[in-house]
């Protein structure tokens, strides 16, 4: 018997976002995704998140958080 797990992921909307591609110069886009992990066909949890990509050279571009000096 084998136990299926793995993670499942379901694109919820594409759309544009500001700034451009440091590698090539292109416009941004801005995807949200719906990730699930499961064990056995179930669920265990869900985590929504944002994954930002260059529409000319497809690249994922990471975004880092500010750093906020005293």
């Amino acid at each position: 018997m084998r136990m299926m797990c793995g993670k499942e992921e379901k694109v919820l909307g594409v759309q544009k976002a500001p700034g451009n591609c440091p590698y090539c110069g292109g416009g941004v886009a801005a995807t949200d995704v719906e990730a699930k992990w499961l064990l056995c066909f179930l669920p265990l949890c869900t985590n929504n998140k944002r994954r930002f990509s260059c529409t000319a050279c497809s690249r994922r571009l990471v975004s880092y958080p500010a750093i906020v000096h005293d």
